[in-house]
């Protein structure tokens, strides 16, 4: 794996595994990382990121980097395992205590309101409430209606 830097210490096996298959797949394809970018839609500083472990890569990214090699699908399918793998082994980046967090609140710890943190990583917006009926229009709704009928029953036996 010539030419690359070494890859941080302590990062978890699944990682140090994915990302090594990911150089050597990178290495196999012959592709410079601005003619890779060029045949994905990633850049080469988001390829750079990926392959020096410095941010998980998306799954489209992998898919990519495995259709631009040529690999059979029992391939590709081993490199998504092992992307599942190394996401959820990948080390969340340390960040400053938020005041206004409550201790112990790992979950969100260090990936609130971080624009580039992956998809997978992101808290779960909270929900936001069903709409409530507003009951006066309701009812203004129904009075309306039953005056319609009233008289349109009324203007059937007047006329007839």
């Amino acid at each position: 794996m010539g030419g690359w830097q070494p890859l941080p210490e302590g990062l978890p096996p699944e990682v140090r595994h994915f990302v090594e298959q990911l150089r050597l797949l990178k290495d196999d394809t012959g592709l410079s990382l601005v003619a890779l970018g060029a045949r994905t839609a990633y850049s080469k500083s988001s390829w750079q990121r990926y392959l020096n472990a410095v941010q998980p890569p998306p799954r489209q990214a992998v898919v990519a980097l495995c259709r631009v090699a040529g690999l059979a699908d029992s391939d590709a399918e081993r490199h998504a395992v092992r992307w599942e793998l190394a996401v959820e082994a990948w080390p969340r980046p340390a960040a400053a205590p938020d005041p206004d967090r409550p201790p112990g609140d790992a979950e969100t710890e260090g990936y609130e309101d971080d624009p580039t943190l992956p998809w997978w990583d992101r808290p779960e917006p909270e929900p936001e409430p069903a709409p409530r009926p507003h009951g006066r229009l309701l009812l203004y709704a129904v009075l309306l209606l039953l005056v319609l009928l009233l008289v349109a029953v009324v203007g059937a036996v007047a006329l007839g």
